[in-house]
């Protein structure tokens, strides 16, 4: 029964117009993996069950963790203002670290702004939207995590520090930059000293500017008129640490089972990371780079999600860790975004499944 819903979710997330799809699922039954849909465009061959993919904001998890074991270390506390290491002329004073992992800053998202009324600021260029074919056609350009909040912090804040909820990738480029500041070491060696390197997370790349994905992978694409072009070499340093990292399934049940499993940080601060926060979206807070999702069946599961043009990934897992999901999905992209409504079905496809009670009796 596990087996064939589990291969009927996916394969029914194939069939909404994903190319392809791997799906881990760890509990206390042990392990299912599997596979639907195609590796390449127009192919045959099933996605590498453990291959590489781009995960998207997946990363803010990871970035979250490693902000947080640094406040486990004593190099700064969740309340103190980013400025004291940061001294960006434009950057609030009274922002906080905390503020910054729980999207409550304020500040502009570099990727761009809907306001109210549908109007939408631009930021730098990206693959959404009317600029689609700039970024393609520059879709190998470096873009450096200065830049990118210089960018965001010559925009007009969104509200006063602490009194809303905005989700913006400039938080966790903004974090990247305190960590580098407080160690005095690059972010990829500070990722590696502290999560990477003690859960051996050997498939989890930290790429920085670098386009290439190691073997295996399943492909991505993007459209644009009536073109279609392999988009899995591309820069990711537009996102940085908004969403720019690589991981495989294993590496990802790995990481979000032992960070719930209290194997990286302290009690308190792993309470601090998932006490929820209003996000104005319907049965998902916030916490500390992860959302507190209600299921439909009323469950609780700590997850976060992430898509990169052609990729996408989905971490979920019980508040516990015991229970965890793990999937990666390739697609055809483009401007509009077409894909976004199946990801959505498809993320609460797989929670339903995989975590309501109601249904897992039945498994």
């Amino acid at each position: 029964m596990r087996t064939a819903a589990y291969g009927a979710a996916i394969q029914d997330i194939v069939d909404s117009g994903f190319l392809g799809v791997s799906l881990r699922v760890n509990d206390e039954r042990g392990e299912w993996v599997g596979s639907a849909g195609a590796a390449e465009w127009g192919g045959t061959e099933k996605p590498p069950a453990n291959g590489h993919h781009r995960i998207g904001s997946t990363t803010k998890t990871f970035t979250a963790a490693l902000v947080l074991r640094l406040v486990a270390e004593g190099r700064f506390g969740l309340d103190d203002p980013v400025a004291t290491y940061l001294p960006e002329p434009a950057l609030d004073e009274r922002i906080t670290v905390r503020m910054l992992l729980q999207h409550t800053s304020g500040v502009f998202n570099f990727t761009g702004e809907v306001d109210e009324d549908g109007t939408f600021t631009p930021g730098v260029t990206i693959p959404y939207g009317p600029a689609g074919g700039d970024w393609l056609d520059n879709r190998f350009t470096v873009h450096r995590p200065q830049d990118l909040v210089d960018l965001a912090l010559a925009k007009p804040a969104r509200f006063e520090p602490g009194t809303g909820w905005s989700y913006s990738n400039t938080n966790y480029v903004l974090a990247r930059l305190l960590i580098e500041a407080v160690t005095g070491r690059p972010f990829p060696e500070e990722m590696h000293r502290l999560i990477l390197g003690p859960l051996a997370l050997s498939g989890t790349v930290v790429p920085d500017a670098s386009p290439e994905l190691p073997e295996p992978y399943a492909h991505a694409y993007y459209r644009h008129g009536d073109m279609t072009v392999d988009v899995t070499r591309q820069n990711p340093s537009w996102l940085s640490t908004g969403g720019d990292m690589i991981s495989t399934t294993q590496d990802l049940h790995t990481f979000i089972s032992a960070l719930l499993g209290g194997r990286l940080l302290p009690a308190p601060l792993l309470a601090e990371m998932c006490t929820p926060h209003p996000t104005g979206i319907p049965a998902m807070d916030y916490g500390l780079g992860v959302f507190v999702v209600t299921t439909d069946g009323g469950g609780t599961v700590i997850s976060h999600n992430g898509a990169a043009i052609g990729h996408a990934a989905l971490m979920g897992s019980t508040p516990d860790g015991s229970k965890t999901l793990t999937a990666v999905l390739n697609c055809v992209d483009d401007a509009a975004l077409s894909i976004g409504p199946a990801f959505q079905d498809a993320q609460r496809r797989l929670l339903s499944v995989v975590f309501d009670d109601r249904q897992a009796a039945h498994l």
